[in-house]
């Protein structure tokens, strides 16, 4: 074969052969990120239905704390309503992101539901109790006195716990928006040079207050993970985050912005929002890029 013919056909095959393990490099990585965005709908929705099961269980256990016909009618069509929607839970794919945040929007209108009812409940079982107590003194009844108070540890134990599930806060009116450079929105993904994502933490007169540091994670349409601010504690393992911000919560509404800086092109389609605090994810929300 002539020497210049046989170069340049050596070099062409060397040129393939990296460019076939460029590809499948890439493709292995997409394949990867994928899976691990999967992983996280998947633990999303089993979150979800932990909750759903827990809320049903609770209403349950309410029915048999109070003596009021018409509270426990109303408690138990609550307890119908959360079951119906755990089976609709059940049989929706977590990747199906528009029913998801549905779902995801019914629980935290169930949660505050039954935190109304948590308080109803508490109120009327301090005035029995209190009633009781006023009894029992009269009547000198010391030992069933006694036996009052244990079942009131009992009680206020329990109680203790649906407290802590309906002081758990959320993340509403979540949103997305392109920044320029000039830190205008945009709608343009070339002229993107920044996210800015804003919500509020909803009001909850029985979540504790004091300073809250929320983390914000930015998922592209492959999976991958936007920014880097460090990692947190969730579900016993390390997440990346994109962005974090410690912020002074006392039970009212608070509006947050928060903004990741673009460094890489941004391709078009469905970007994933999600938002953790104190140990929880307390909202996600999926965005269309075009």
């Amino acid at each position: 074969m002539n020497k210049k013919i046989f170069i340049p056909l050596i070099l062409l095959i060397l040129l393939l052969a990296g460019g076939m393990a460029w590809l499948y490099f890439n493709l292995d990585k997409q394949k990867k990120e994928k899976e691990e965005m999967v992983q996280l709908a998947e633990l999303d929705k089993k979150e979800m239905e932990n909750e759903y099961q827990q809320f049903a269980r609770q209403y349950s256990e309410m029915k048999t704390q109070i003596n009021n016909d018409s509270i426990v009618a109303q408690l138990t069509r609550e307890q119908e309503k959360t079951q119906r929607l755990l089976k609709e839970l059940q049989q929706t794919k977590s990747t199906d992101a528009r029913e998801i945040a549905r779902l995801k929007k019914e629980l935290a209108t169930m949660r505050a539901v039954i935190r109304s009812y948590v308080i109803e409940i508490d109120s009327l079982n301090r005035l029995n109790q209190n009633l009781t107590a006023e009894n029992t003194r009269i009547k000198g009844q010391y030992e069933e006195a006694n036996k009052q108070i244990e079942g009131l540890s009992t009680e206020k134990q329990n109680l203790s716990e649906k407290v802590a599930i309906a002081s758990q806060l959320d993340a509403v009116g979540i949103n997305m928006t392109g920044m320029d450079k000039r830190n205008r929105a945009t709608r343009k993904l070339k002229k993107t040079k920044a996210l800015q994502v804003n919500f509020s933490l909803a009001k909850n007169v029985t979540a504790p207050s004091g300073m809250k540091t929320i983390y914000v994670r930015i998922n592209t349409p492959t999976g991958a993970l936007l920014g880097g601010a460090g990692t947190f504690p969730y579900e016993n393992k390390n997440l990346q985050c994109s962005m974090k911000r410690t912020v002074e919560y006392n039970g009212k509404e608070t509006p947050i912005t928060l903004f990741c800086n673009i460094d890489q092109a941004l391709q078009a389609g469905t970007y994933r929002v999600s938002i953790f605090a104190d140990g929880n994810m307390i909202g996600s929300q999926s965005f269309v890029l075009k």
